[in-house]
């Protein structure tokens, strides 16, 4: 099954680099986010990240960035999807929004076509719940950066069937990535343990064991991991972890989850990491942040 013409909700950061991921290997693309300025942005950031991949990968190098970014139509229109062969939703990391979401793309989207949810850690079953096709149902996990990952966590629902798999690893096949096949608990594999490990290090710092470029020193150089915890937190968006541990903590009522009191604070103070330009650590080129 090809899958010419691609949907993809939602123009954050992941929405972004998956929009601009298929339009480089030549789907036709519509991006959907409910501003304006918000696609704006989107295709200002793609602009920005053809030029800078263009200097380390020669397909970029030799395509046109024009025509990639011909290939992304932008807009607020759901209606623009009715023609489309499948929809990757990348709405904000929230069950109401994800299912009310799924609920208008099942009313607009013929009912042969896939809704592929890429989501951290909400259940693929329960989004599922919210059309009238859950066999067409299925979570496809990209990761940030999505253009330097070459493996997608793809999530089977209870009913997602054997041929939305099949068709969706063939997919990502044309991507230039592998997808690994899980089965649907909420964080799957990669956000159950990743977000167990970020808020135990952010309770690390928050309990001043050690500071966080210490935290990660000994990630990276001890452990050789090729960034740290805090600094993934920070790449990731600490927004987004929060979001994330609150889905965790809500579905398995488990104490593990229940997210630092210093990442909730430090999200309220709008240190959201590398998209806000200060998180554990400063990214505005600015005096660093201080930690004692």
């Amino acid at each position: 099954m090809e899958f010419p013409n691609v949907g993809v909700i939602g123009a954050g950061t992941i929405g972004t680099e998956v929009a601009q991921c298929l339009a480089q290997a030549g789907h036709r693309v519509v991006l959907v986010d409910v501003e304006t300025g918000i696609l704006d942005r989107a295709r200002s950031a793609i602009g920005e990240n053809l030029r800078y991949a263009s200097l380390f990968d020669a397909g970029v190098r030799e395509a046109s960035h024009a025509d990639i970014l011909s290939r992304i139509d932008c807009t607020t229109d759901y209606g623009l999807l009715a023609d489309i062969d499948l929809v990757v939703d990348n709405s904000t990391e929230s069950r109401p929004i994800k299912e009310e979401v799924f609920t208008r793309l099942d009313r607009i989207c013929p009912p042969d076509r896939i809704l592929a949810a890429n989501t951290s850690a909400i259940s693929i079953t329960r989004l599922a719940g919210a059309t009238r096709r859950p066999d067409r149902v299925i979570g496809v996990h990209f990761m940030n950066p999505v253009f330097r990952k070459p493996v997608v966590e793809v999530v089977k629902g209870w009913h997602t069937s054997d041929a939305t798999v099949e068709a969706v690893q063939g997919f990502l096949g044309g991507l230039g990535k592998r997808g690994v096949v899980t089965n649907d608990m909420p964080g799957f594999v990669s956000n159950r343990v990743l977000m167990l490990a970020i808020n135990e290090a952010i309770s690390v710092v928050h309990d001043r064991v050690a500071t966080p470029a210490d935290v990660d020193e000994i990630f990276v150089k001890c452990l050789a991991h090729e960034m740290g915890p805090l600094a993934t937190a920070d790449l990731i968006g600490l927004d987004t972890v929060l979001r994330t541990l609150d889905v965790l903590n809500e579905s398995y009522g488990d104490g593990r989850f229940r997210a630092c009191p210093l990442l909730r604070q430090m999200v309220d103070a709008g240190l959201r990491g590398r998209k806000s330009g200060k998180g554990f650590f400063d990214y505005s080129g600015q005096q660093g942040l201080r930690w004692t």
